[in-house]
């Protein structure tokens, strides 16, 4: 009975690893923290002979030499870090034995409830203020601040609904281009702004692959040679959809 005990509890453990990392990856965690945190609530579960290995589509992982591993495969990756700051909090909750490893496990099965995003209404906010603050930063571009903002909130408008709609990758990023050139090149032409340059460098800002680029570049310095690269590549395929519908927006329009 006790065997079966302990049978049981490593399993628990090793079902809240998988879990833990694998909102962690989803949500735009770099592998390094994933790896560090999937190793602290082995150890502080008692599982001492636990192993995982973290890849950027997946995870493996046993708890004992004699035990079976288990995989969980990450199929979509967003960034909601939010998210990740979470289970770090949980991860430490559970270190400093404030929570059982079962309630551990319970809290990761409702992250989707508890975490909710940000309205959509506040990332409209955030996308404008992004778009329009770059054009006073890095361009010294007052005369065209709003219009600027304009298109990058619409921009990230149509990013999430095309996101929502359809499971094409980077088919959101480059639909979004599009529309953020088609913005641009028409506002300037009814005179309304001065640069149509400065408004599709703003108006891409939000979707500007940041996270994953720094990701990218953390991993390979760790010395990951798997996901690092993997994510660079995803990186660069997103900025080339993001590049690819500007220059068919200005294709079309001239």
């Amino acid at each position: 009975m006790r065997w079966l005990n302990e049978r049981q509890r490593s399993k628990l453990v090793v079902e809240t690893c998988l879990l833990a990392g694998k909102i962690m990856i989803e949500n735009g965690s770099e592998m390094v923290r994933v790896t560090d945190t999937i190793d602290r609530i082995s150890r502080n579960a008692g599982a001492t002979e636990a192993r995982a290995y973290v890849t950027l589509t997946g995870i493996i992982m046993s708890a004992t030499p004699d035990m079976g591993s288990q995989v969980t495969a990450i199929d979509k990756r967003t960034f909601d870090l939010e998210k990740v700051s979470t289970v770090n909090d949980y991860s430490r909750q559970f270190a400093d034995k404030k929570i059982s490893l079962g309630e551990f496990y319970r809290r990761l099965k409702r992250m989707d409830k508890d975490v909710k995003p940000f309205p959509f209404w506040l990332q409209m906010i955030g996308a404008f203020m992004v778009s329009a603050t770059l054009e006073v930063v890095f361009r010294s571009n007052y005369t065209d601040f709003w219009a600027a903002g304009f298109v990058g909130m619409m921009g990230w408008c149509i990013y999430c609904l095309t996101d929502h709609y359809t499971d094409i990758r980077f088919l959101n990023e480059f639909i979004a281009a599009i529309c953020i050139g088609f913005m641009s090149i028409l506002i300037i032409r009814a005179g309304i702004a001065k640069s149509a340059d400065d408004l599709i460098i703003g108006g891409l800002m939000p979707l500007v692959p940041g996270v994953p680029i720094t990701n990218a570049v953390r991993d390979t310095l760790s010395g990951n040679l798997v996901s690092g690269p993997s994510r660079g590549i995803e990186a660069i395929m997103s900025a080339c959809a993001l590049g690819f519908g500007v220059a068919m927006a200005i294709k079309i329009l001239g």
